[in-house]
């Protein structure tokens, strides 16, 4: 959490012990979070809109995220709880569940269940037209476990929506000669159309010594 709402932050303390005591509270948590935390974007002076690295109350959420798993587990439950939590939120409380599969791969924890479940959510994501959803389906936990064919296309995706290739954790380390096929066939579609090429694509581009097909990355 971001120093810009300390009120904020004494709420979202209570509000992970409320979880720890009693999981089922994490549903109206996440309802609240924007009205307790703020909406402003964590990093303003590089991602204003908060797209890219996401917003305050998406940090919020990640955080009861973590509570939650933290006391039911990332068994069949655990994936249920997080499954329930992003089908029956709006568009905000689907990112703090995605930015919360974030929180815990960096952690390093044993994901167990919540690789499946939370794949099945970030392809939902994928699907969206909204590019803070999308943005947050590439952080860690999609660097790690979505599929290799999944993840071009998100970056493409990302690509086409005008959002920073910033947001694509382990851009470097996922990139592939594939992938570079695919930006320098969009780039050459857009000129023949007249339009401007995005200039993220030169940071995916030249990547021709790379293996052309990767394995998906999820080791559980």
């Amino acid at each position: 959490m971001t120093a810009e709402v300390p009120a904020g932050e004494g709420w979202l303390d209570a509000a992970r012990a409320d979880v720890a005591r009693d999981p089922d509270t994490v549903t109206r948590s996440f309802a609240l979070a924007a009205r307790r935390v703020g909406r402003g974007p964590l990093r303003p002076d590089t991602d204003p809109a908060g797209v890219v690295h996401g917003t305050v109350d998406d940090a919020a959420r990640a955080a009861l995220v973590v509570a939650l798993v933290d006391t039911v587990g990332t068994g069949p439950d655990g994936a249920a709880r997080l499954t329930a939590l992003y089908r029956q939120g709006d568009g905000a409380e689907r990112r703090g569940v995605l930015r919360g599969l974030d929180a815990l791969t960096t952690r390093g924890d044993d994901l167990g269940d919540l690789v499946p479940a939370g794949l099945e959510l970030a392809a939902d994501a994928l699907r969206a037209n909204e590019p803070a959803l999308v943005a947050a389906a590439v952080g860690p936990f999609g660097a790690r476990h979505l599929d290799q064919h999944t993840w071009r296309h998100a970056v493409l995706k990302l690509v086409f929506q005008g959002t920073s290739l910033d947001a694509v954790h382990d851009l470097a380390g996922r990139a592939d000669a594939e992938l570079d096929r695919m930006a320098r066939d969009f780039a050459a579609e857009r000129r023949a159309a007249g339009r401007t090429v995005p200039a993220d694509l030169d940071r995916i581009t030249g990547t021709t010594d790379r293996p052309g097909d990767r394995p998906s990355t999820t080791k559980e």
